[in-house]
């Protein structure tokens, strides 16, 4: 769970009891004013949201086994650089690839281009639905649902208890989910508009382009979040919404008292009351 500045972090060890930690985040856009404005403050919270994945996928996977078992920082360093290697090859490189193969088919780039776009997304949510079949991913999709379901309990001021959170639902708007779709269907309108000028120059477009889209996607998301009441923002984030029917699970007992455990660990860390004081 994170919050404004600290995240906490609750995992269920193999003896059933949970282990707890926090620690602070140290946000370079507090050093630096400029970096929290719009646009760029989106790229921030990006690489601050990988950051804090790649400590928290730590504890996790420590935690989960013994002492002689643990990963080292060096491994993880290692698995972490393949992954990243193998999205930018698949999701980002791959799609354009393979649809600049049709260029003698299509002969506009900007079609080749919106197409690629949607096959993008498609090669997206057909990964999320083959890796949803594997049990660990099915574990991992029900914690997700025990987030979402806690923090909109908290949002409507109701018992942070099992049986109080579990009446809410698995969806929430401000799901990071919501950001991977938005920068996907953005992608489709940046790529379009300056594709076509070769095949080194549209590589490296597509690679550099992304913080400046993930900027962008992130001040969209804080629109949705805000005026969740408009139509047209009800109408943008009902795809990423769609999509959490993949990314969410329903969870047991279990796992949203691991998920009560992280939040109420953020609330004492960020001063907050245990109970929303405007539902």
């Amino acid at each position: 769970m994170r919050g404004r500045g600290h995240w906490a972090i609750a995992v269920r060890r193999p003896d059933r009891t949970i282990h707890l930690e926090s620690h602070d985040i140290d946000s370079v856009a507090r050093r630096m004013p400029l970096l929290a404005k719009p646009g760029l403050r989106g790229v921030i919270a990006l690489g601050q949201a990988l950051s804090i994945g790649v400590r928290a996928l730590t504890v996790s996977a420590n935690q989960a086994v013994s002492d002689e078992e643990r990963l080292s920082p060096r491994q993880m360093a290692i698995s972490l650089a393949v992954a990243s290697v193998l999205f930018v090859s698949v999701f980002v490189v791959g799609p354009y690839l393979g649809f600049r193969l049709l260029r003698r088919d299509i002969s506009s780039s900007f079609l080749r281009t919106a197409l690629e776009g949607v096959g993008r997304v498609g090669l997206f949510l057909a990964y999320l639905v083959l890796i949803g079949r594997m049990k660990e991913i099915r574990r991992v999709f029900q914690y997700h649902g025990a987030e979402h379901k806690t923090i909109a309990a908290y949002e409507h001021g109701d018992r942070l208890a099992p049986d109080a959170i579990d009446r809410y639902s698995t969806l929430h708007v401000r799901c990071g989910t919501n950001f991977l779709l938005i920068v996907m269907m953005l992608t489709i309108l940046v790529y379009a508009a300056f594709g076509g000028r070769g095949l080194l120059w549209s590589i490296v477009l597509r690679v550099v382009a992304v913080p400046v889209i993930a900027g962008l996607s992130y001040e969209l998301l804080r629109l949705g979040a805000r005026y969740r009441d408009s139509r047209l923002m009800r109408a943008i984030m009902a795809p990423g919404l769609w999509l959490q029917k993949i990314t969410t699970r329903p969870p047991d007992r279990d796992q949203i008292e691991v998920a009560i455990s992280a939040f109420r660990e953020l609330l004492r860390r960020e001063g907050q009351p245990a109970v929303a004081q405007h539902p």
